[in-house]
């Protein structure tokens, strides 16, 4: 499902939101995301630190906040880092998405001042990658 320009202010806006609450007294590096889920729900989350550096990344606490409330399918990720530079999902946090993602799901980067930087499909950030259908259950 491709957004619409209301939808993706709103996404941006949700985001910004949870990168200002983001917890990050360490690497003062805060970033916020949101996901619209497959039924049109949006989630927010931010980065939570902690000292021995164990902390959650702003996509995972997004994943987290969706699945606590029932939805189980990605269809757009939305982040925001501090800088007017690309701030990507960690590898771990690609992989979280994947569990949840579909071939058509959407990953916007957006700079500290909320404008488009890049998008990709979930493919072009984890290329060949392993996902609940690899397990033999």
């Amino acid at each position: 499902m491709r957004l619409s320009e209301e939808q993706l202010s709103e996404m941006i806006a949700l985001a910004k939101k949870a990168q200002a609450n983001a917890y990050c007294p360490h690497s003062k590096h805060p970033v916020g995301s949101s996901i619209m889920a497959e039924g049109g729900s949006i989630y927010a989350g931010c980065n939570v630190e902690t000292a021995n550096y164990k902390g959650i990344c702003a996509e995972g606490s997004a994943i987290s906040a969706m699945i606590y409330n029932g939805d189980t399918v990605i269809n757009t990720v939305v982040v925001i880092g501090p800088t007017e530079h690309l701030c990507t999902p960690c590898g771990d946090c690609r992989q979280r998405i994947r569990e949840f993602a579909t071939a058509k799901t959407e990953v916007i980067v957006v700079d500290c001042n909320g404008e488009n930087k890049k998008e990709y499909l979930l493919d072009e950030l984890l290329p060949d990658s392993f996902g609940p259908e690899n397990l033999n259950l």
